[in-house]
């Protein structure tokens, strides 16, 4: 498999997604609130729950239709005001079916005031076979916001045990403060471009995780605790490869390679979780949704 830098190409949008969904959050007293909340189609939102007591909100996305299919469009928007600060995860994997005709795309843009606090945690994302899919992230936000996101991408599985290809899966993430990108990350993985046989990709791992933080308290001293903490998980963990990189602004990125989605996942809600601990002395929280 490949992972390079690509633009990625999509059908148009059409003029009515798929599925659409809007949160606008702002603190009032000691918690985060919905003040704008609106969906349509096969996107909704379940009430929100306190994971601690931190007044941080956690916001469950579901897509009740099940699956994305191919010329499918979804579009969620969150916005954090001022001193807001939010968890959002989904319900389950997202699980992306054959795309016969179009890929499968998701845009998804976030907005974050000062200091306000925004963690996308979401399940992973499973590609089928012959499934194209095209995810676009925009994070619009304040230098003194932080933003912390997480992606863990597999392959589907057939019901004899085996892996099924998908054709291409393309997510990209640019980062913008004061109307400057600061961060673009952009991956294309396509198992069918390697000559490998079997499930002969990145490096013979099946599964890819990723850690996007932004934050003006991430410096040097923080990425190499991190560093440390990876460290310890590839001793343990046989079959993972990971590190971590610094962005050009305050933050970093953590990049994993792994058997499953369960070991990757568990990885990254562990990383942060350390961050959690140092920035707002929080214990993890429990994203189990079953």
């Amino acid at each position: 498999m490949t992972v390079t830098a690509a633009g990625g190409s999509a059908a148009p949008p059409t003029a009515a997604p798929t599925g659409r969904l809007e949160l606008i959050l702002a603190p009032r007293g000691e918690r985060t609130v919905a003040v704008h909340q609106f969906h349509t189609g096969a996107l909704r939102v379940l009430r929100p729950h306190h994971l601690d007591g931190s007044g941080q909100p956690c916001f469950v996305v579901v897509n009740p239709g099940g699956g994305y299919l191919g010329g499918d469009h979804y579009e969620l928007d969150v916005a954090v005001e001022a001193a807001g600060t939010a968890l959002v995860t989904t319900q389950s994997a997202t699980k992306v079916y054959r795309t016969p005709v179009a890929p499968a795309r998701q845009d998804v843009r976030f907005t974050l005031g000062p200091d306000a606090v925004l963690e996308y945690l979401p399940d992973q994302l499973i590609a089928y076979a012959n499934a194209d899919y095209v995810q676009h992230t925009m994070v619009k936000m304040d230098p003194t916001a932080c933003f912390m996101a997480g992606e863990v991408v597999t392959p589907g599985w057939a019901p004899d045990g085996t892996s099924f290809r998908y054709r291409s899966v393309v997510l990209r993430t640019e980062v913008v403060m004061g109307g400057h990108t600061v961060v673009l990350d952009n991956l294309r993985l396509r198992p069918g471009e390697d000559a490998v046989a079997e499930l002969g990709f990145l490096e013979g791992h099946s599964h890819l995780g990723s850690l996007l933080v932004v934050d003006p308290r991430a410096d040097r001293g923080l990425i190499e605790r991190v560093h440390t903490r990876l460290t310890t998980a590839e001793s343990r963990m046989p079959g993972l490869r990971c590190g971590v990189s610094p962005l050009p602004v305050p933050g970093l990125i953590v990049r994993a390679l792994g058997p499953g989605s369960d070991e990757l996942t568990e990885l990254l809600h562990d990383i942060s979780a350390l961050l959690r601990s140092e920035w707002t002395g929080q214990p993890r929280v429990d994203l189990r949704k079953y």
